[in-house]
């Protein structure tokens, strides 16, 4: 029997889910089987039921946003498990379905995609900026399992940036900032130029919506004045190529409205100083064509020198191949013209989207997936050493923002840096061993100090001795996440473990006075303090006092009692000590007072600074006089007889003003096996030139050797060491 239709019921026809369910179908019925098109409208069903009851802002039933970023992976030609881990990415954070209800119902792969996309909930006693980092720095390490979790991410966030509008506005500028400094660089990063695009015109219009119409109007209204003459000049350049038989398209192209800003921006200009609005991308079939065609427009217009790049033979570091050329039309209307093969224009479009997109065609993804995957491994180091989420973060937005310059190892391989790398940058992209042991570098057979930047061309051979360790100064002169990660880390490792030994000698120091070892003492009574002080392992202790924030002779008196529980009374801390000897390769925790600058043979004294370890200084320096009020955190030194390394000593030298006297007092320094480190001028008349020289110097004996040779030059009217 037939059923009666209710006259109250009115059926719900054309729903916004259904119309986007509708177009979904129409897109992967084009590309994929019968039975990868069921299973993704059996995701649907299971997501659609997940979701129920739930609406975004806009008032829409909440699957059509998970529908929409299906239908973006699907254009893109996205395989079957990609397009349902689209449609279910919010199922595990917004409803009640689990991870395992996901792999039960489709595959243990769609399951993995989910969660790498699925944002950390508990992250209690969070900011908001480490919530966010923690959740981007679990999205990538997903990535580097599985690539789709970062193509479901940027097609997520283009459907959050375009239905922005039901935001308040404090909000959508927050989540386009992030956009911009997260998402948009990744999928440059990774070649995915068409979400760039996108992801770019929608976060200038949610931060500075105002600038966005007025450009946008703007370009509106030059599209007019400009439409005859852009049409002429497309009608030359295929008059011209038709001329040589080659297969060609040629389209003009408008710029978006942020790359427009960009431009005026970098170069402070307005709108009206913006010539290259348009421009024209012509697309062939091979390599070879794309010179070919290069050399016919540069006959047909003019070359402006210095804006010619060929990205062919030096792809980008995501993959990005086409050559890029200015002409000056005979309007006087710069145009830019971008040629590659159809090949490079959906690497470029699609990027490592390409792998799926074209698998069964070509390998043209392969490219892009290969450098990203590259990337990835270098990533996953990187954040192997971070300290915490937002440091990674940090590290992550250096490398985001690459403009390479291209330079070749010895063995003439190409490697790429970010401009403005130096020598160290260099040395830890070859490997992060090399970058640890560096002491210097040749560039075209010359030698160079680290700081050097990189330029285009330049081949390099990194210097390595097995003594050299990294320096603290080098974070100032670095620019790559890599070596800065790697510095970090060794620096963090190197400062613990010299602390932990310069903790145990000065802990035994104290013990000896006591009579005591503190191999011979009972390892239920370190127990016993290692509870007292609420700390799990000696080595902790040991760290601590090497770090000067707990006293060794507190410690050592803690031990020597019966009762560890009990206060310690310091009734005579002048007791005679055996002092501390400084070889001066202590490391980090043992630390020269830039002050004074003691050398070898000085007399010295050291004082406890909390956390940084323990600070020398001399003894006629005017600091040491105030340590010494301080009883409980001062310590005597002395130096070993077997010291190693370079130190450095300030003189002041009066000098006749005269033509070449600074090079006479640099080759005599030099003469006698020392370096200056430093030149300043304290002050200057007509006859006489008062400066302040740094020297590198073994020990007194030979600061004592430069001081006597330098007294005999006539321009030196007196010299005097700097000792406070």
């Amino acid at each position: 029997m037939p059923e009666v239709a209710d006259a109250n019921f009115s059926p719900k026809i054309d729903s916004p889910e259904e119309k986007l369910l509708r177009r979904l179908k129409t897109i992967v019925n084009g590309y994929l089987d019968k039975e990868q098109v069921e299973s993704i409208i059996r995701a649907y069903s299971f997501g659609a039921d997940s979701h129920t009851g739930q609406f975004r802002k806009s008032g829409e039933a909440y699957i059509c946003h998970p529908l929409s970023v299906a239908i973006t992976l699907a254009e893109m030609h996205m395989d079957t498990r990609g397009i349902i881990a689209a449609i279910l990415h919010d199922a595990i954070e917004d409803t009640p379905a689990t991870k395992e209800q996901i792999t039960d119902e489709f595959s243990q792969e769609v399951a993995d995609l989910v969660d790498g996309v699925t944002k950390l909930t508990k992250l209690d006693n969070k900011s908001h900026a480490e919530t966010q980092a923690e959740n981007v720095r679990k999205m990538l390490l997903a990535m580097a399992k599985d690539l789709r979790v970062i193509i479901v991410k940027l097609a997520d966030r283009l459907h959050n940036m375009q239905t922005l509008g039901a935001m308040p506005l404090e909000k959508k500028r927050r989540i386009a900032k992030e956009t911009q400094e997260i998402y948009v660089p990744l999928a440059n990063r990774l070649s995915m130029n068409s979400i760039r695009h996108q992801l770019e015109g929608l976060c200038l219009e949610a931060i500075y919506p105002h600038r966005y119409r007025a450009i946008k109007q703007a370009v509106k209204k030059a599209r007019g004045n400009r439409r005859e003459i852009v049409n002429t000049i497309e009608n030359s350049i295929k008059n011209r190529l038709n001329q040589t038989g080659l297969i060609f398209d040629v389209a003009g192209r408008e710029k978006n409205v942020a790359s427009i800003y960009k431009k005026m921006q970098r170069q402070k200009i307005s709108f009206s100083k913006v010539f290259d609005v348009y421009a024209f991308r012509i697309l062939c079939d091979q390599d070879d064509d794309c010179y070919r065609i290069l050399g016919c427009v540069h006959n047909l217009y003019k070359p402006i020198p210095g804006k010619f790049k060929d990205y062919i033979a030096l792809p980008k570091a995501n993959g990005y191949q086409s050559l890029h050329t200015i002409l000056m039309s005979p309007y006087g209307m710069p145009i830019e013209i971008q040629i590659r093969t159809h090949e490079m224009h959906r690497l470029a479009e699609s990027g490592i989207a390409a792998h799926w997109l074209y698998k069964s065609k070509d390998t043209s993804g392969d490219t892009a997936r290969a450098r990203a995957t590259e990337w990835l491994r270098d990533l996953l180091e990187i954040q192997k050493t971070a300290g915490d989420s937002l440091e990674f973060i940090d590290n992550l937005k250096v490398d985001l923002f690459p403009q390479e310059v291209f330079v070749f190892t010895p063995q003439g391989t190409i490697i790429k840096m970010p401009r403005g790398a130096t020598i160290v940058d260099f040395a830890y992209a070859v490997h992060t061993d090399i970058g640890n042991a560096c002491v210097s570098a040749r560039i075209d057979s010359k030698l160079i100090p680290l700081q050097t930047q990189l330029e285009n061309g330049m081949t390099v051979e990194v210097i390595t001795a097995p003594w050299a360790r990294p320096n603290p100064l080098w974070l100032n002169h670095i620019i790559t996440a890599k070596a800065r990660s790697s510095i970090r880390n060794y620096l963090k490792n190197f400062k613990q473990q010299d602390a932990i030994n310069l903790g145990r000698r000065l802990l035994e120091k104290e013990l000896k006075s006591l009579s005591l070892k503190l191999d011979n003492i009972d390892e239920s009574r370190i127990v016993q303090l290692l509870d007292v002080m609420k700390m799990q392992a000696m080595d902790e202790l040991l760290e601590e006092i090497g770090l000067g924030n707990k006293m060794p002779l507190l410690i050592a008196k803690r031990l020597s009692q019966q009762d560890i529980h009990a206060a310690v009374k310091l009734e005579d801390t002048s007791t005679e000590h055996a002092p501390l000897i400084i070889k001066g390769t202590e490391g980090m925790v043992i630390t020269l007072a830039n002050c004074c600058k003691p050398i070898p043979g000085d007399s010295i004294i050291g004082f406890f600074n909390p956390g940084k370890g323990i600070v020398i200084h001399h003894h006629q320096c005017h600091n040491s006089s105030e340590v010494r009020k301080k009883q409980t955190s001062w310590i005597d030194v002395e130096w070993s007889q077997e010291v190693s390394g370079e130190f450095s000593a300030e003189l002041r030298i009066e000098l006749l003003n005269q033509r070449g006297t600074l090079a006479t007092i640099a080759s005599t320094i030099s003469s006698l096996d020392a370096n200056i480190e430093s030149v300043s001028m304290a002050d200057q008349d007509d006859k006489v030139s008062i400066d302040l020289i740094t020297v590198s110097v073994k020990d007194r004996v030979h600061l004592a050797t430069i001081i006597r040779k330098l007294k005999k030059l006539f321009i030196v009217l007196k010299i005097t060491r700097v000792k406070t």
